[in-house]
Formats: structure tokens, C-alpha cells, sequence
């Protein structure tokens, strides 16, 4: 992971100013409503004492009694309506704002060859939900921690009236408890951004062992991958105890600390009245305050525990978001056609790799070695920044290395073998942003029909996670149909049939040429189905390109190639 820029020495402090910057007008509205709450919880011990004092005095009359309740009532409706609507529009604003937060940094998640990330696709997943979550938790944290200092204040003020040494108790306590708990609280976020970061290697962990479960099952690794997640797991738990065991100690030093004042509170206001500098009113208001305090002190001490789990949940999307760029994109956009050209490209196994599809035509590329196949599919398809390798690639004529990835994306596409299924229908996997009108055609030309046929829902059939009651072969075709919807200037398609039979494979190819006629289309493959479906072959071997002709041609002239390919 780069160094962030000199700049921006504090992403995670900027990113909660964003979001605090961006939710002003529901903090304001919210911070008000919730003022009048604890406003109202703290005037009800103090009306009590009003109405006992004037109990006291003699004054009794039935006009006294209706105004007290009335006083009470209205006192009791404000505490109800203002809690209801104040959260209501604090709940809201959390809410979106963290649904932003997730939406920015799943972008940036999907699209990692932009930025120079060293995170995994599970650790991502992580700082995408339950940090974006308690980032967004700073909306609610600031009004609730301003409407308990208005309540503190409000008791103060109104102990203060009686005997100002109530109300200075009440003051230098506050602040007392709150120099030991953001003490207190700066262990609890160097510890919360622990242990998000070792769950967050441990969702990591998962992800990857989800992903390779059938090859772990098929050579017994099983096993030595269940220790490997245990062992991350097992450090995820031991920090998570420590987490717990610092919050648990702050709650019960806020709560033996709040506790604490409000006695003090309680028997300085007895011996006040015991001694007659208060009355007996006074004293009935000084000890529902002291016993009404407890929960705005509670509320205003929890605070700082918040703040710094907002800030570490911050400073860790900002891992992701304030990323150096991996490459830095001009603003063109690809021209119109679909020329394809490598030129000198030096890249894992390719060794100055050199060719050229002029738009429109049909070209399959033979790769003697798997792994010269798989790098020549990373770079076309933008998973490798154009920095990464030497030489160029262009599409139209223009470097992809001048272009967004979001412009070559949209106008070259590469499929790869290992293409994801995804949860959800047969039509959301082949068209997911509903747009495509070849969705008939690309069933059809990837035999997926047979798939569509079986099932009385058709297209509309639920597929699983995965594609998890799909068989290889027809996850594979029905990743093809996607990529055959998605109807692009370039289509690269690696290794589309490797787990279709023979006769299948034969239909898919000339399918394939057939629907992709007059568009640019390049299969890196060793199907001879589909080399002889191309209209020119070009043979991968060592890193370049050894040799080119039709499939039949170099059939009739190449032993080298007719071994690799023949079956």
C-alpha cells in the first residue's frame, strides 16, 4: 500500500467532516428535536419540585392542580413527539449517508486496477458494510452528544438557581468524567481498528476458501485451509475479547463515575435542605435531577467511545477511497470500429507480443502455455495497469493506457474462463443492467437453450449463489451468453467451452462466428472447434506469436500445432 498523499495527512478525519459537512440540515433539525427532548425529561423533576413548593406554601386549589397537570402534559407530549420525530430524522440521514459510503467504496472495489489497493476482495466487502455502518453512526453521534450537554446544562442551571454549589457540582463532575473517559476511549479505537482489521483478513480468509472449495476438495487441501481460517479466526475472536473487555471496562467506569455525581448531587442537596439553605421543593427537584442525569450523563459519556469508532471505521475506508490512483487515464474515449493491436508487449509470459485484428474479423488465438494465455486475457482486459507491462495496446488506434478503464471496458470486453455466476435468474446473469436486445440471440448461439427448456420459469429461473444448481458446463454457457449480450465493439473471449461435450462445442463455434459477424472477436482457446471456426489462427508460443494461418492450413503444415491442438 503507497504512502496517501502529503495532502491529505488525515482521510479519516476528512471523510467524517464529509459526512457531517453533507447531513447539516438533518443534524440541525434532528440536534433541535433532541434538545427538546432531554429539555423536556430535564423540566419534569423540575416542575415536581415547583408543584411540591407550592404544595408546601399552602396554595391548593383545584385551578393549581389543572394547571400542574396541564404543565405535566405538556411536558410528557414534547418528551414523546420530539424523541420520535428527532430520531426519526437522525435514523434517516444514518442510514443514507452509510448507503453512500457503501455505494463509494464498492465502486471503488470493482474497479481495482484504478487504485493501488492491497486488499483483499473480503476485506473490501468488510470497510463496504460495518465500517461504511459505524462511519455513518457520526450523523446521529454529534446532535445526541449536543442535546446531552443541553441537558446537563438545563440541570445545572436550574440546581445553580437553588444553590450554586449544586450547579457546580454538576459542572465540574461533567467534565471530570469526561477527562477520564476520552482517555478511555482512545484504547477503545486503536483496539476497534485492530480487531476490523483482523475480521476483515478473516472475511478475506472465507471468501477465498468459498471460491477454491471444489479444487480443496478435489486434492484433500480441505483440511490445511479449514487451520489456515482458524488460526485468522482465531485472532479475530482473541481481539474482539479485548475490544469487549475495553468497552466493558468504560461502561463501568461511565456508569460508577455517573453514578457517582448523581449521589453527590442527591446528598449535597439533603444536607443543603437539612441545614434550610433549600427548601423542601428545591430538595424534591435536586433529587429527580440527580436521578433524571444519570441517562443524559450515560448518553454524553458513551459518546467519545463513538467518535473514535467512527474515526477508525473512517481511516479505514479511507484504505480504499483516498488510494493512489494505479494508473492515471486520459479523458478520451475510444473511436468508433474495433481494431485490436498488441504492440511489443512484455508482460509475466508474453515476450514482445505482436499482432493485430483488423475490426471485423474472427481471430483465435492458440496459446502453447496456459499461463502466456491467462497474462495476454489479464492485459486486454485491463486487470494489469498499462504501467505494469511494456509495449502498448490500442483499440481503434488509441492506447488504452490514455483511456478510462470504464471506456475500454465498455467497448472491448473479455470473458474470462472463470467467469462469476451470480444469485438471482438465468436473465439478470446474461443481462444484468436489462438493456441488452440480443438476449434471445446470445441464448441461442451459446446453446443455453437446452438450460431455458428444462425449466417451466425459462429465462425467469432462480439460480443459486454461484450458480450453485447449475453444472460446469452450463455455467460456462451461460457466462458466454452474457458476454455475447453484452454486444460489444471487441469481444475476447478465453477458454469459452473447455466444459461442454464435442458436439456442443461444435454448435457454440459456429454460432459464435455467426452472431459476431462484422464485429471484432478474439478467442484465446485450444478447441479446434473453434480455431476452425476463426477466420485466421495465430499460434502463442514462448511469449510470441510463431505462427499464422487458417486452422486447417497449419493442420496440413505444423506438427508442433497439430499436436497441441489436434484430439
Amino acid at each position: 500500500m503507497k504512502t496517501p498523499d502529503a495532502k491529505r495527512p488525515h482521510p479519516g478525519s476528512d471523510i467524517l467532516r464529509t459526512a457531517l459537512r453533507r447531513n447539516i440540515g438533518a443534524m440541525a433539525g434532528g440536534t433541535v428535536l433532541m434538545g427538546l427532548y432531554q429539555a423536556g425529561e430535564t423540566a419534569f423533576p423540575i416542575a415536581l419540585g415547583l408543584i411540591v413548593e407550592h404544595t408546601m406554601r399552602g396554595e391548593r386549589s383545584l385551578g393549581a392542580l389543572a394547571l400542574s397537570i396541564a404543565a405535566l402534559a405538556v411536558i410528557i407530549t414534547t418528551v414523546s413527539l420530539s424523541w420520535r420525530f428527532g430520531m426519526r430524522i437522525l435514523q434517516k440521514a444514518n442510514t443514507t449517508e452509510a448507503h453512500r459510503w457503501r455505494v463509494k467504496v464498492a465502486d471503488c472495489g470493482l474497479q481495482p486496477v484504478a487504485r493501488d489497493v492491497d486488499l483483499k476482495s473480503g476485506e473490501v466487502l468488510t470497510i463496504a458494510t460495518e465500517d461504511a455502518d459505524q462511519t455513518a453512526d457520526i450523523i446521529e453521534v454529534v446532535p445526541l452528544l449536543i442535546s446531552s450537554l443541553v441537558a446537563v446544562l438545563v440541570a445545572a442551571v436550574a440546581l445553580g438557581l437553588a444553590d450554586l454549589r449544586l450547579g457546580l457540582l454538576v459542572i465540574v463532575g461533567t467534565a471530570l468524567i469526561l477527562s477520564v473517559l476520552s482517555v478511555m476511549s482512545r484504547r477503545i479505537g486503536s483496539s476497534t481498528r485492530e480487531q476490523q482489521a483482523r475480521v476483515a483478513r478473516a472475511g478475506a480468509k472465507v471468501a477465498d476458501l468459498i471460491t477454491g472449495l471444489r479444487p480443496l476438495h478435489g486434492f484433500g487441501g480441505n483440511h490445511a485451509a479449514f487451520r489456515s481460517y482458524r488460526k485468522v479466526s482465531t485472532e479475530a475472536k482473541q481481539q474482539a475479547v479485548t475490544v469487549a473487555a475495553a468497552n466493558g471496562a468504560y461502561a463501568g467506569t461511565a456508569m460508577a463515575l455517573n453514578a457517582a455525581l448523581a449521589a453527590a448531587v442527591t446528598l449535597t442537596a439533603g444536607w443543603l435542605a437539612f441545614d434550610g439553605r433549600i427548601t423542601i421543593g428545591e430538595l424534591v427537584m435536586a433529587v429527580g435531577l440527580a436521578q433524571f442525569i444519570m441517562e443524559p450523563l450515560k448518553m454524553f459519556s458513551d459518546m467519545p467511545k463513538y467518535v473514535m469508532m467512527a474515526r477508525a471505521s473512517a481511516e479505514r475506508m479511507a484504505l480504499v477511497l483516498v488510494a493512489p490512483p494505479a494508473t492515471v487515464p486520459g479523458p478520451e474515449r475510444p473511436a468508433a470500429g474495433g481494431d485490436l493491436e498488441l504492440d511489443c508487449v512484455r508482460y509475466g509470459a508474453l515476450r514482445a507480443l505482436k499482432f493485430q485484428v483488423p475490426a471485423g474479423e474472427f481471430v483465435a488465438v492458440a496459446a502453447y502455455q496456459p499461463r502466456a494465455a491467462a497474462d495476454l486475457a489479464a492485459v486486454l482486459s485491463v486487470k494489469v495497469p498499462p504501467e505494469a507491462y511494456e509495449g502498448a495496446v490500442r483499440i481503434s488506434g488509441q492506447e488504452i493506457a490514455e483511456l478510462p478503464v470504464e471506456a475500454v471496458r465498455a467497448h472491448l470486453l473479455v470473458n474470462p474462463y472463470d467467469a462469476e455466476i451470480f444469485a438471482g435468474t438465468l436473465r439478470t446473469n446474461i443481462d444484468p443492467s436489462g438493456t441488452s436486445r440480443s438476449v434471445d440471440e446470445a441464448v441461442e448461439a451459446s446453446m443455453l437453450t437446452d438450460v431455458v427448456a428444462l425449466h417451466r420459469e425459462g429465462l425467469d429461473y432462480a439460480v443459486r449463489d454461484r450458480g450453485a444448481n447449475l453444472s460446469g458446463g452450463q455455467r460456462q454457457r451461460l457466462s458466454l451468453a452474457r458476454a455475447l449480450a453484452a454486444d460489444t465493439e471487441v469481444l475476447v473471449l478465453h477458454d469459452p467451452t473447455t466444459a461442454v461435450d464435442a458436439v456442443t462445442e461444435q454448435l457454440i463455434a459456429r454460432n459464435i462466428a455467426a452472431l459476431r459477424r462484422g464485429r471484432t472477436t478474439v478467442v484465446i482457446t485450444s478447441s479446434p472447434a473453434l480455431l476452425d471456426a476463426a477466420d485466421r489462427v495465430l499460434v502463442l508460443d514462448d511469449g510470441v506469436v510463431t505462427a499464422e494461418d487458417t486452422h486447417r492450413n497449419l493442420l496440413a503444415t505444423d506438427a508442433a500445432y497439430c499436436l497441441a491442438v489436434a484430439r
